[in-house]
Order: C-alpha cells, then structure tokens, then sequence
C-alpha cells in the first residue's frame, strides 16, 4: 500500500468493485518452505468480508494455506508516467496503478462449499460472457467433474484489513493530470486513462 493518503479511495466500497470486476488474485504466504504465491479467480462475498478461491492440489501453497494468515493482491491497469508529460519543472517519472490488497486467515472448504464456489464463479463470468445458454456443469459428465474437482482445493479467507492503493495522479494539479491522461491515451493506456478522468480527481482538496 502506498504510504500516501492521497492514493486512498475515497469512495467505501470502490476497493470492492475492483475486486468483483476483474476477479483475479495473487495469494500470498508464508511456508516451511519460504513464501509463495500463487494466481487463482476469485469471488468476494456479497458483504465483502470473504475471499474465496481454488488452488490445484500440487500448488506449493495448498497443503499450508489452511489457518495460514494470507494476503490477496488484486492488480489493476498500471503504466510508466514520464517526467516530461508535465508542465513543471524538476519533475520525476512515476508509476500509476490500481493495487487492492486483502488480508485474513485461510481456511480449507470442504466439497460442497468448494463446488458452490465454482458454481458462482462460473455464473458470474457466463453472465458476463453472454452464453445463451451460459455454461453450467450439468453439462459434464458427473464422473469426470468430480475426478477434476479432485484435483483442486477450495479456500475462503476471512478479510481482517483491507489496503487498497487507486494512485491516478491525484497529487497533481488538474491541468497536469489532463497531460498524464494525454500521454497515457498516446502510450496506449487507455483504460488507465478513463479510470483517470473518473476518479483521479478525487482528492482531499477537491
């Protein structure tokens, strides 16, 4: 989390909308081993306080993830701001991202609940997919889904800190965003840009 205030989301529950939307997670921790990570979809509960998410069974975290206290990184667009996009001088390059972090103590779903969360998980990206009809596992053969449910874990990690870090700018004066924005468009950061022009301007002194 960047250490700047300016770089908090105003907005309560804008951390969770990133998370819904994009749905993909880094899961760290730490093992007998040395820490890990591991990369998986996720589905945060309705009232945002639970994280859950499937490993395959051989992930070097999955036999120590349970009770384990883990972190989910949830990463945004990100690009290189040049310097030279500014009006003012001594300036310095810097990076703009969105970067939401998670986290909470794991613990090990059992079948069921792990092919409810695959069932939700699915029906939020069919949704989003369009199918008509959209994929569901009535589809499979039983037999064959449950030899390939064998073969992953599902976890839910109870969310204890949320940290999330939106920095768009906001430090800047309003015309020196709008040259960010501008060289974001020219370097092909277009989805940087409009989360920008949305939500870069949301600052303390606004």
């Amino acid at each position: 989390m960047h250490p700047n205030n300016a770089f908090r989301p105003k907005q309560d529950d804008l951390a969770e909308l990133f998370v819904r939307e994009i749905g993909f997670a880094a899961i760290f921790a730490g093992t007998p081993d040395g820490p890990r990570v591991a990369h998986t979809p996720v589905v945060l509960s309705e009232d945002g306080r639970a994280l859950q998410f499937h490993l395959a069974r051989g992930n070097a975290l999955t036999r120590h993830l349970g009770g384990t206290t883990a972190l989910a990184v949830v990463q945004g667009p990100d690009a290189y701001v040049s310097a030279s996009w500014y009006a003012e001088a001594d300036q310095v390059p810097t990076w703009n991202y969105v970067a939401i972090e998670m986290e909470g103590v794991a613990r090990r779903l059992d079948d069921d609940a792990l092919v409810a969360l695959l069932d939700a998980l699915s029906a939020q990206h069919e949704a989003r997919v369009g199918a008509n009809p959209p994929w569901t596992r009535a589809k499979m053969n039983p037999v064959l889904f449950s030899k390939m449910t064998g073969a992953i874990a599902g976890f839910e990690m109870r969310i204890t800190a949320w940290r999330p870090t939106i920095k768009l700018s906001q430090n800047k004066s309003a015309d020196e965003r709008d040259r960010v924005i501008a060289g974001m468009e020219t370097t092909g950061h277009g989805a940087l840009a409009q989360l920008m022009r949305h939500l870069g301007s949301d600052r303390e002194d606004a």
